[in-house]
């Protein structure tokens, strides 16, 4: 379901590249999800997520069940998806993403505004609160603040943490074809606000992360 009222046969092709993307990101990395603190039901979710490549957010949308993958909206740099045509088909129609104004021309409570306007929706998100992908040898690059500030708009909302090992090793900087290699998706133990002030709750939500990637270790 996209925002713009799209025609039958947009509709038809969105899926059709959906069931594509979906088969060619199985194919390469063999994806399988590990769900560990929480199960794949319907709910109103923010999953949040490590991010080392540009295909990450594919590969948890690829694992959903499709009861829940209609529902889930990845949230993404409206620059880089109103990019080109084929870009926009694709960002709009077959993930129906939150497009967020990355230059800074906004106003500054637009991007919390944005997803806490598709939760009450009805939809779930796909979120990176690191905000850029992480090349350097850290597990995790430090928390922007947005993933607190969704957390006190909406604070009824589970924030699941997601990590997602060996995405980078398929598609290292640099490299056009992907390598063929198991990827593993595992989801954690919900998180949510409960009283913490904001360093409190990055600090929280980040471990729980991290705790993740130790087990995936």
């Amino acid at each position: 379901m996209t925002t713009d009222d799209p025609s039958p046969a947009t509709r038809v092709a969105a899926r059709l590249m959906a069931s594509a993307i979906e088969l060619f990101a199985r194919f390469i990395t063999a994806v399988r999800a590990d769900w560990q603190g929480v199960d794949p039901v319907p709910g109103r979710r923010v999953y949040y997520a490590n991010h080392a490549s540009n295909g990450d957010f594919v590969l948890i949308w690829a694992v959903l069940p499709r009861r829940l993958r209609d529902r889930v909206r990845p949230v993404a740099g409206a620059d880089y998806w109103l990019a080109t045509k084929l870009k926009s088909f694709i960002g709009r129609h077959v993930f129906n993403a939150v497009l967020i104004d990355r230059t800074g021309g906004g106003p500054k409570e637009a991007p919390v505004e944005q997803m806490a306007a598709a939760l009450d929706d009805g939809s779930s998100l796909i979120l990176f609160p690191e905000g850029t992908r992480n090349l350097t040898d850290e597990r995790l690059l430090p928390f922007k603040t947005g993933l607190y500030h969704l957390a006190k708009a909406r604070p009824e909302t589970d924030f699941v943490p997601v990590w997602i090992d060996n995405l980078n090793r398929v598609m290292p900087k640099g490299e056009v074809v992907p390598v063929p290699l198991l990827c593993k998706v595992t989801f954690g133990a919900p998180q949510r606000l409960d009283g913490d002030d904001k360093d409190a709750f990055l600090a929280r939500t980040r471990d729980a992360l991290l705790a993740l990637a130790e087990d995936a270790a």
